[in-house]
């Protein structure tokens, strides 16, 4: 039997060995393949679809898909009634972004309490140093004008006459919840306005929720942020006496630089700095913020730390922008000196800003309100804009939705969570591939500003779409764009309930009102 086995064994050699040679053979090509397609797919350093962006379509818009911005009511919407349960007045604490955000939500609230709503009050004081308030920044007329099918608005509480006596209307102060439901609004808040007549809700920064199952008052916030809050026209001059300028030579993009002492306090990323620095940080953020032990490499890590102006700088150039972009920077003061601007400039060196490029009657206010409406307003009508730190409560997150709204404008937003590994190795001298890592996170989206379905922690304000939006040519009904002629049937439907009020025959007038809605649906 062994011989026999023996035997079988050594006839079947040679078959054995060519195949073995030909799995050898088959082996090698899989291997050369597999490389191949490693390398022509992007899995190494060296992506293809990376490194054939074309970087010069960034200067254009995004694509829109087929969408427009609408923020038109487009389901039944009667205007506001003749009376109203109360007075609202409301403080909007915070920056600009914070206040047109509560400014917003304040005609949403008005509107579902039936509520006139008092010109809202900002908090410049505190923040900004500057007590021009709305009357200063925001133009009245327009603002009451643009809403007045939503809501009744009056520059100021009413005087009351009292044992004849006549002082202005007490408001009751409130503190609402934050981000609050509709429907505190419409039971707590509702109930104490017709104790009181008038109350008084502060602060009003974040005090109603973002996410409302109701696309119309979504429009509604979209009608406030995008039309009715327009600034004063002299901002508007200098404005575009800011981009004229810089677009006299070409594209221009605007970067939002946060590296400011509150910002960085806040973020708790305070290594880089020098052991004095690292104080007066230590000191803001005990004086201003909650105590929390926050170590920078993990903060880092997880994205939360602003990027640095270098780290801009190389972003943009790995891109693939060159050092003739003109770029101008909307900052406040830049904590740390010029020693971190330093090697930004050196990598682009065309850097403005409104105090290099503005005009002199705007420096009198520059760190105010009107400041900031100005660079509001470059970066809104700038190429590109870049946002370095889009937190919550920032000034980019309000600005970003805008740009959406105002015909899908390119919007660069840095991945700093994805991004950050890749800066701290070039740190530690791991800097290979530097560029090409930076280029594939920073392409990985593809949206660069164009509609997006809204995902945490994108809120309506950063991106509206898709309530603010519709379609000419919509496949789904709640998509189709109102008709042209929406604010006429909304002035011939407010002019009706006008007319129902001071007619004495109700009847005939109910009848033409309801004309009036059947015309609007």
């Amino acid at each position: 039997m062994r011989s026999r086995l023996g035997f079988r064994h050594s006839k079947q050699q040679p078959w054995l060995k060519g195949l073995s040679l030909r799995l050898g053979i088959a082996v090698v090509v899989l291997v050369i393949c597999v490389i191949s397609l490693f390398f022509s797919f992007g899995f190494t350093n060296s992506s293809y679809s990376v490194e054939n962006i074309d970087v010069d379509k960034l200067w254009r818009t995004a694509d829109s898909g087929g969408w427009r911005s609408s923020s038109a009511p487009r389901s039944d919407w009667p205007p506001p009634p003749a009376e109203s349960n109360g007075y609202l007045r409301v403080r909007c604490n915070g920056g600009l972004n914070q206040q047109r955000s509560a400014i917003c939500n304040a005609v949403v609230a008005a509107r579902i309490m039936n509520a006139t709503l008092v010109l809202p009050e900002l908090d410049t004081n505190s923040f900004w140093r500057d007590e021009s308030g709305f009357p200063g920044i925001y133009d009245v007329e327009h603002f009451i004008k643009t809403l007045r099918y939503d809501i009744h608005i009056v520059k100021s509480i009413p005087e009351v006459s009292s044992k004849g006596k006549t002082k202005k209307l007490k408001a009751h102060q409130i503190r609402p919840p934050r981000d609050a439901p509709l429907s505190w609004y419409t039971t707590f808040a509702l109930e104490k306005m017709k104790q009181h007549g008038a109350i008084y809700l502060t602060p009003f920064s974040h005090r109603l929720a973002e996410e409302i199952d109701e696309p119309e008052l979504q429009r509604l916030r979209c009608r406030v942020n995008y039309h009715a809050l327009r600034f004063k026209p002299y901002i508007i001059e200098i404005s575009r006496e800011i981009v004229n300028r810089l677009r006299s030579q070409g594209h221009f993009m605007s970067i939002h630089l946060r590296f400011e002492m509150d910002m960085l306090a806040f973020a708790g990323c305070i290594d880089i700095f020098t052991p004095a620095e690292q104080k007066i940080l230590i000191k803001y953020r005990k004086e201003n913020f909650a105590d929390k032990k926050l170590v920078y490499r993990e903060r880092r890590l997880i994205g939360k730390c602003p990027l640095t102006p270098e780290e801009v700088g190389l972003i943009l150039r790995s891109m693939g922008f060159d050092n003739s972009t003109r770029i101008y920077l909307a900052s406040g003061e830049l904590f740390g000196g010029d020693r971190f601007m330093k090697p930004f400039r050196a990598l682009f060196p065309h850097l403005e800003n409104h105090s290099t490029v503005g005009p002199e009657k705007l420096e009198e206010n520059a760190r105010g309100l009107a400041g900031s409406a100005v660079d509001y307003m470059v970066c809104l009508l700038s190429d590109v804009f870049i946002p370095t730190y889009d937190g919550p409560s920032n000034f980019a997150n309000n600005l970003m939705g805008h740009r959406l709204y105002y015909g899908f404008r390119t919007t660069i937003t840095p991945d700093r969570k994805a991004l950050a590994p890749i800066f701290m190795d070039r740190e530690e001298g791991k800097g290979d591939g530097f560029e090409e890592r930076v280029r594939k996170v920073m392409f990985s989206s593809g949206k660069f500003g164009g509609p997006h379905k809204r995902v945490r922690p994108e809120s309506v304000y950063t991106n509206s779409w898709p309530e603010c939006f519709c379609q000419v040519n919509a496949k789904n009904k709640k998509d189709k764009c109102p008709p042209n002629n929406v604010v006429e049937l909304l002035e011939s439907r407010l002019h009706s309930e006008e007319l129902d009020e001071s007619d004495e025959n109700r009847t005939a007038n109910d009848s033409s009102a309801g004309l009036a809605e059947d015309s609007l649906i």
